[in-house]
């Protein structure tokens, strides 16, 4: 049976094939659909982890225990990942157990770009690429065969493009793998020093073997047209070379991207009259022909930042510049907009208006650094934002506390932002840290986490009270707050910011998307009452816009979450049936 599937969906079903048991993931895009799709199987046991650190700790524990496992988490994530994934090269596996890591060549929605080859280098770990769906789902299987095969972990790159790009793959029945004995073996599992000495001898063992299959394995395979060009490529790459260059140019392209074979490149560089390497980020393959002293062409022609293009290559090797389409009329730039009711809305733009030093964290709210709200100072990466703020309060001084706070989110602060405020406690800090409360994982697409009561399946469990939890490490002052309650919340930032001990606040209010979020009718500016002040538009909806000199509500875009009714000081915004907001509680 064939079928149109996403890259990250082709992997999911590849898992279910290979008779993976476990699956383990902390959501981040574009790697959040494997879990998600994964979890459609009941076959597999599938959980949305705390952090991918402890995902991989899950998948690593079910393969010991002699279950498939898999782990799949964004390139940013694999740094959270790293402890365990170097550790786990040095024990092997008993089952097989895959980690998926997809990288966002262009940061479409990351703070860096990162090429996680570097981490399968490092960590000896060996790495297979696909280059479409149909790859994804068949290098899934084979690399639960190769880690077996092999007694090691295997990390299967992917990209922005390969995952969220459809193609044809072909459907096959689940094998069904039973569990493998569990055997006792302190030498192989127990990391300590004397262990992992001989276990090292075993990694370098295993490399070396490795590097004997990657030169024969299909995996890597050469196409040969004209020889005038040569491409070497693996993943997004070669489907960006094959559409520019078609028949022009003959083709090796590595599925396996470590080890990298040598032999095989040395056919290949040979066979032809020059040669490309095109990959995008770092030059891993580049820098590996050029040690073994072969001629190719690689970054001198492209660059290290962002994707590429297949006009881009065309024009590269070809020298075929392509015709740009022009449109008559300039397009109106569109960033990104926090969407029309979001809880966080309120919160950033109290902040603004104390102009407060704002340490941010990675989520929705990230966005509060963008005008009109302004008012975020820092975003590093999951869970920073409050061991930001202490380390600033403990350079700056006490008074530069009182004008700061840090601002995460419920699950970000699940994630590694709990470490944070235990450092803070137990160091003698005073800061104040705002719990972004929207009740899920907004930013990949509402995901449950510990704070929602809920697994990915949607069953309910024990749910994490952040109150208690953060009274559990100390935090004697924890204030619960709605966040559309302007006047309140300012009065309770004066308060927490003044105390001289550490304080939190939580916002609480849910994603207005929420399918169970049901705001009634749609808010409407009364234009006899409107002074034209300009308040409402300050807070950034995209459902308030201009029109002449009055504001206008854009119907399609309201959700009637009444926050505009809050802050209008002249009560012009109503809702259909209302003759004034009765809860205006101006900021």
């Amino acid at each position: 049976m064939k079928k149109l599937m996403l890259g990250n969906e082709a992997i999911a079903r590849g898992a279910y094939e290979a008779g993976v048991r476990v699956v383990s993931s902390y959501p981040g895009t574009p790697s959040t659909e494997i879990t998600e799709y994964a979890a459609q199987y009941d076959e597999m046991f599938s959980e949305w982890a705390p952090n991918e650190k402890v995902a991989m700790e899950v998948a690593l524990g079910a393969s010991i225990g002699g279950g498939r496992a898999l782990t799949a988490m964004k390139h940013v994530g694999l740094n959270v990942a790293a402890d365990p994934l170097f550790t786990a090269s040095y024990t092997g596996v008993n089952a097989g157990l895959v980690i998926c890591v997809a990288d966002d060549q262009g940061m479409h929605s990351s703070q860096n770009e990162q090429d996680s080859r570097t981490y399968a280098n490092s960590s000896k770990t060996l790495m297979l690429e696909p280059s479409d769906s149909d790859e994804c789902l068949r290098f899934t299987k084979i690399a639960f065969d190769l880690s077996e095969t092999y007694d090691t972990p295997v990390l299967l790159r992917l990209s922005t493009r390969i995952s969220h790009s459809q193609s044809q793959v072909t459907l096959s029945d689940r094998t069904e793998k039973s569990v493998k004995p569990y055997e006792r073996n302190m030498a192989k599992y127990v990391m300590m020093p004397a262990m992992a000495r001989g276990r090292h001898v075993v990694v370098e063992e295993r490399i070396k073997t490795l590097k004997a299959f990657v030169e024969t394995s299909d995996l890597n395979c050469i196409t040969y047209h004209d020889k005038k060009i040569g491409i070497i490529a693996a993943g997004i790459a070669y489907q960006y070379a094959k559409e520019a260059l078609g028949e022009h140019a003959s083709y090796l392209k590595l599925g396996v991207v470590y080890p990298l074979p040598s032999d095989l490149l040395k056919q290949f560089v040979e066979s032809v009259d020059v040669c490309y390497v095109i990959e995008e980020l770092e030059p891993i393959i580049e820098n590996h022909c050029k040690v073994l002293g072969l001629s190719v062409i690689g970054k001198e022609k492209f660059s290290l930042i962002g994707e590429y293009a297949s006009k881009q290559i065309k024009e590269v090797i070809l020298g075929e510049h392509s015709e740009n389409i022009s449109i008559e009329e300039e397009i109106p730039a569109r960033p990104p907009v926090m969407c029309a009711g979001c809880p966080h809305r309120g919160v950033f733009y109290i902040l603004n208006q104390l102009k407060l030093n704002v340490f941010g964290d990675i989520g929705c709210y990230t966005l509060g650094a963008l005008a009109p709200l302004n008012a975020l100072d820092t975003c590093i990466c999951m869970g920073s934002s409050i061991g930001l703020l202490h380390g600033a309060e403990k350079a700056a001084g006490r008074d530069f506390a009182t004008k700061s706070v840090s601002v995460i989110g419920d699950s970000t602060f699940m994630h590694t932002g709990l470490n944070g405020l235990v450092d803070v406690v137990y160091n003698k800090g005073t800061s104040t840290v705002i719990i972004l409360d929207n009740s899920i994982t907004g930013m990949t697409g509402h995901q449950q986490n510990p704070t929602t009561g809920r697994t990915i399946k949607n069953e309910p469990t024990k749910q994490i009270d952040l109150e208690l939890l953060c009274r559990a490490i100390g935090v004697e002052r924890v204030v619960i707050v709605d966040p559309f309650d302007a006047k309140e919340l300012k009065r309770v930032l004066k308060e927490e910011l003044a105390a001289e001990e550490p304080s939190v606040i939580i916002t609480q209010r849910p994603c207005a998307l929420l399918k169970s979020v049901k705001y009634e009718g749609c808010s409407t500016v009364d234009a006899d009452k409107c002074k034209n002040c300009g308040m409402c538009m300050k807070i950034g909806c995209p459902a308030i816009v201009t029109k002449g000199d009055k504001a206008h509500i854009v119907p399609e875009q309201c959700v009637g979450c009444g926050y505009c009714q809050n802050i209008c000081a002249f009560h012009a915004i109503t809702k259909a049936g209302e003759k004034e907001s009765v809860v205006t509680v101006h900021a």
